[in-house]
């Protein structure tokens, strides 16, 4: 296989990928370490996506795809930034305008005649129901393994107190006296 036909493909695979997290992200209705872990997967997609697409050129020219793709780059990095930030109302917006454009590129890269999707779907539909196949069941595995948080047998953990002291969190005073009798003895 052809480099260039290894950077389509792993360009192609990433991008379905996004797609297929997308929704997850967008219409889940917690947000909660869940969404946090599978927004670093679907950030890091985004990046391999849009950063593989100025390698793949036709006629040796770019194509209006290449400048979504670097308004891309920028709306998830604002997206990221505003999310670090705490600035959720940004942070949403930016993110469902990344997925909007790339979803925008993905019908435009499946319908428009000539180029190598629309012709690989004519040649082996197969072949792509075979990867879409792939993309879905490995989206669906990373997100139950995320949702599992790494707990064997699916079994929920359970934590064993022992003598634990009542709930109340103490207030400011009673620390300070805690230490100073602390010091004291």
């Amino acid at each position: 296989m052809e480099l260039g036909n290894v950077l389509l493909a792993s360009h192609v695979v990433g991008a379905l990928f996004v797609l297929a997290i997308g929704p997850l992200q967008i219409l889940r209705r917690q947000r909660d370490r869940i969404h946090r872990t599978m927004g670093y997967f679907w950030v890091a997609a985004m990046y391999y996506v849009c950063f593989s697409s100025f390698w793949i050129v036709s006629d040796g020219h770019f194509s209006w795809l290449h400048g979504l793709s670097a308004f891309t780059i920028v709306t998830v990095t604002l997206g990221l930034v505003s999310a670090v930030r705490g600035n959720i109302a940004s942070h949403r917006g930016n993110m469902i305008g990344s997925y909007v454009g790339i979803a925008v590129a993905f019908i435009f890269a499946v319908t428009v005649p000539g180029r190598a999707i629309p012709d690989l779907l004519a040649t082996d539909p197969s072949s792509v129901a075979f990867v879409c196949g792939l993309v879905v069941l490995s989206t669906a595995v990373i997100f139950v393994s995320v949702k599992r948080g790494g707990r064997v047998g699916g079994r929920p953990r359970t934590v064993v107190t022992v003598n634990a002291p009542s709930a109340r969190v103490p207030d400011s005073r009673e620390v300070r006296e805690d230490r100073r009798k602390a010091r004291i003895r």
